[in-house]
């Protein structure tokens, strides 16, 4: 199915959050040493700085599936950029370490709303033809946002004392992009259905392309009986919410959070000077952005199982090597960027293209925010768990960089299990087949 450039410019600028999202998530990476030496920070406190986002996220994924549900995707998505836009100036301008703490645990519930909103209403715009490439979109933002957070680290860096500011601070022009840009866009389809605003819905369908909206708005009354007031929890959406949780769990178990939040730091570790710690970052996000994009071409056609399969085993292989690099300490080792490079290639083919898509594909429509609400608080518990005790490890030990790597080799082994023994494929199904196939219609 070809894409409208209805259907295109809406997805685009929801993809927008994702993009605030990557920024969101990496830009730290460049300010996180000064900030310790700023506030004097012990190895403990620096973790929880760099994890205060990560703790926002958790509270944004957490609450984001109720106003969703009750006031609309499109509202949620405004009080999202309004978010971004207001952590962005408060850690430019802040002198304490509390506002700074503050402001960052603000973007932090924005990037755990946008996770849970973004990816929704992507999907319930799109057809099932074009669901996987759309949906991706948001990965793909994401990645973007990674790259050009790491590329404006590696720009701003030569400007003093003050430029991890203007690092920070530089988000604001994105969000406030973001936030005049979704006053153009229509409200989720299949949430007016649910609020009994059919002839809404079914215009907004015709404009996207829905080759059958009439049957697909009778078949969702039909999938969502009980709407706003059916619990996740029943019993009925036991499968669902497994692979929604154990997907999002393995996402961060792969150590990606503590790479893309440390990793000026990773190459100081491998005997990289200063420069080259902030040089080298921006070809981590170039190769991020890369096979994110080509995992996008294809998720359609190869599946998100197949993806999955492949990134485990590239994942398994290339955190092997990061750890044997760290294992001979006091050597600087050249591999490291090598073996940080595979990692991320597969990674982003696989995990990161997979995970948003799908989280959004596997709930029916009655429970769809709380289920993206579950599947996004246990991927940034995750991620803040991994975030904060990184650099307690790697400074706590001579051998911490070997045990950290080793330790995420071996959860990728065991999230390939997982995926190759338990995980169901949703490839080219609509989201009611999807759920007729688990069972839950």
């Amino acid at each position: 199915m070809k894409i409208n450039i209805f259907l295109f410019r809406c997805t685009m600028i929801a993809a927008l959050g994702g993009f605030l999202f990557g920024f969101e998530t990496a830009v730290i990476s460049g300010a996180e040493k000064t900030i310790q030496h700023l506030w004097s920070l012990t190895a403990f406190w620096q973790g929880f700085t760099v994890a205060a986002s990560l703790i926002g996220t958790v509270i944004g994924a957490a609450i984001a599936g109720l106003p969703a549900q009750k006031w609309g995707r499109k509202k949620v998505l405004m009080a999202i950029a309004l978010m971004y836009l207001l952590s962005a100036i408060g850690c430019a301008l802040t002198s304490t370490w509390l506002l700074f703490i503050t402001s960052r645990m603000i973007g932090g519930i924005a990037v755990g709303a946008s996770s849970v909103v973004g990816p929704m209403y992507i999907s319930e715009l799109a057809p099932a033809s074009v669901r996987g490439r759309l949906a991706g979109m948001f990965q793909l933002n994401i990645v973007a946002g990674i790259f050009i957070a790491y590329l404006t680290n590696f720009l701003f860096v030569g400007l003093g004392d003050e430029a991890w500011r203007w690092m920070l601070g530089i988000m604001a022009i994105p969000a406030g992009l973001f936030a005049l840009l979704l006053r153009g866009i229509p409200e989720s389809p299949r949430w007016l259905i649910l609020n009994n605003r059919d002839a809404e819905a079914a215009a907004i369908f015709a404009r996207t392309g829905e080759p059958d909206a009439f049957s697909l708005i009778r078949e969702e009354h039909a999938l969502s009986k009980l709407g706003t007031k059916e619990s996740l929890f029943n019993g009925k959406f036991r499968k669902p919410i497994l692979f929604a949780m154990l997907l999002a769990m393995f996402n961060q178990l792969s150590g990606i959070n503590a790479i893309l939040y440390y990793a000026p730091r990773i190459f100081e570790m491998a005997g990289f000077d200063k420069n080259h710690a902030y040089l080298l970052p921006v070809y981590i996000g170039a190769a991020n952005l890369l096979f994110t994009f080509l995992a996008m071409t294809i998720i359609d056609k190869v599946g998100r199982k197949t993806l999955l399969i492949t990134g485990a085993i590239g994942m398994i292989i290339f955190l092997a090597l990061t750890a044997g690099a760290f294992s001979n300490t006091g050597h600087a080792n050249s591999m490291v960027l090598v073996y940080l490079l595979g990692f991320i290639a597969f990674f982003a083919f696989s995990q990161g293209a997979v995970i948003w898509v799908f989280i959004s594909e596997v709930f029916p429509n009655s429970v769809r925010s709380q289920g993206g609400s579950l599947g996004s608080f246990t991927h940034w518990i995750m991620a803040a768990i991994i975030s904060w005790t990184f650099p307690i490890i790697v400074e706590g030990s001579a051998n911490g960089g070997f045990y950290s790597f080793i330790f995420y080799s071996l959860m990728m082994l065991a999230s390939l299990i997982f995926i190759w023994r338990v995980m169901p494929e949703t490839k080219g199904r609509t989201l009611e087949e999807i759920q007729k196939d688990l069972g839950i219609a």
